[in-house]
């Protein structure tokens, strides 16, 4: 198969909503393990199946296959009302869920009511220009208590003695800041801990400690995909600061997230649409906000798995997609919704920058910096046909055809897969290192 390793890791290099939850699918019956490892429920993976389409958030995309195990990494934060709530969701449609597929570390940060207030409360307080777009699920606030140390609490503490102490002191905190900053009312100290003490017990079948798990698992020759969540260009050390999410979401942030050696990564495969979205606030070089940006949004249905909200849509940026293929050591790419861009006429994909008149070297995250540069674009034909129908690389137009493998040149890495739709039989195997892997 020309895989380095019997492990994966499937990254999104743009701005999140690339369609990773759809590939992740297509692959997990082949694996072992299917791990996330980084963000919290701010993530939205779309999984359909048949007629049927499934979003999560937490839970790993696994999940709709039998017989893997669903691993939720100590690099994620867990709101825990929104993990019982999906397993729940899951349960009621006839997904199995227990505590034999889904595994919850035990050494995860949890989400508070006090983030959330404290996401919202945050955001509101910045000017127009300053705001992040947050999906004010408290996941940045809980990832500044995670470095805060002291105003912490992971998942063991919930099953250490002592636990209701830290709450009350931390909320005590909590409110002191929140009344003499916003003057905001005070999170209900009685309230969050009875709900806390009614999610212990259900929680208490997933919670173990996935890292031994996870090295048990390899010793013992398992394969395992790593999940990632938003995208590369969101990374909060490589992405677009700040106007990023809150953790290490590219292939450099598997390790550490997901308590592995770096060896384990394996295999990257890097998922990108043949097109750009962004949702919420920051540079989006090649952003199209007329007719055209509106058409691909309806096409693409470009709103928010978590939100519902409009996502911004842009022409294919090569020159931020080099830059995170090259981050992460991406081996392969899959190029999503190509359906998309049929009947948009003329096609665009940005091959470089100019900023202050001058050719830019290199793409730069700095978002003050991305905000000023000019996009200097190539045109490719466009095609008419309904691709979405198209079952293998033969079949589809020659301009679509062209458009693929105009990426590839520009990013110096084989797409082996490109998707024509949501379906799970609606993915093109090209040259492709993962063909024995897939399945419908």
């Amino acid at each position: 198969m020309g895989m380095k390793s019997n492990n994966m890791t499937i990254i999104g290099l743009q701005w999140g909503d690339e369609g990773k939850g759809k590939i992740v699918d297509a692959l997990t019956g082949s694996f072992n393990y299917v791990v996330r490892y980084c963000g919290g429920a701010n993530a939205g993976h779309t999984v359909t199946v048949g007629d049927e389409k499934y979003s999560m958030h937490l839970v790993p995309s696994g999940i709709l296959r039998k017989g893997v195990h669903n691993v939720i990494g100590n690099g994620v934060v867990v709101d825990p009302g929104t993990l019982l709530e999906e397993i729940d969701l899951l349960r009621q449609r006839g997904v199995v869920v227990t505590g034999d597929n889904l595994h919850l570390s035990n050494r995860a940060h949890l989400v508070m009511a006090y983030h959330k207030a404290a996401d919202r409360l945050g955001e509101v307080k910045l000017s127009p220009g300053r705001r992040i777009g947050t999906t004010a699920r408290g996941i940045g606030p809980c990832y500044s208590d995670k470095a805060n140390r002291f105003t912490a609490i992971r998942v063991c503490d919930l099953y250490n003695p002592g636990w209701e102490e830290k709450l009350l002191a931390v909320i005590a905190e909590k409110n002191a800041v929140f009344a003499a900053i916003y003057g905001a009312e005070p999170i209900d100290f009685d309230g969050v801990r009875a709900e806390l003490k009614a999610q212990v017990p259900q929680l208490a079948p997933y919670v173990c400690d996935t890292r031994v798990m996870l090295a048990e698992a390899m010793a013992g020759g398992k394969r395992i995909l790593f999940e990632g969540a938003q995208g590369s260009l969101l990374d909060v050390d490589h992405g677009t600061y700040p106007f990023v999410t809150s953790s290490a979401v590219t292939a450099c942030g598997v390790p550490a997230g997901a308590g592995v050696p770096p060896s384990a990564v394996g295999y990257v495969l890097g998922v990108l649409k043949a097109y750009c979205t962004r949702v919420g606030a920051g540079p989006l070089p090649t952003e199209l906000d007329n007719d055209l940006g509106q058409r691909i949004r309806d096409r693409g249905r470009e709103y928010g798995t978590t939100t519902g909200r409009p996502r911004r849509c842009g022409w294919f940026d090569a020159v931020a997609a080099r830059y995170a293929v090259d981050l992460s050591g991406v081996d392969e790419l899959a190029v999503v919704l190509l359906d998309v861009l049929g009947t948009m006429g003329e096609l665009k994909i940005c091959t470089s920058y100019k900023c202050d008149g001058k050719d830019l070297a290199a793409f730069d995250p700095d978002a003050a910096r991305l905000q000023r540069v000019q996009c200097v674009y190539e045109s490719l034909p466009g095609w008419d046909e309904d691709i979405s129908t198209c079952t293998g690389y033969d079949q589809l137009p020659s301009a679509a055809r062209a458009y693929v493998e105009r990426l590839e040149v520009l990013l110096d890495r084989p797409v082996g897969l490109v998707s024509v739709g949501p379906g799970r039989a609606q993915t093109i195997i090209r040259k492709t290192s993962l063909k024995g892997l897939l399945q419908n």
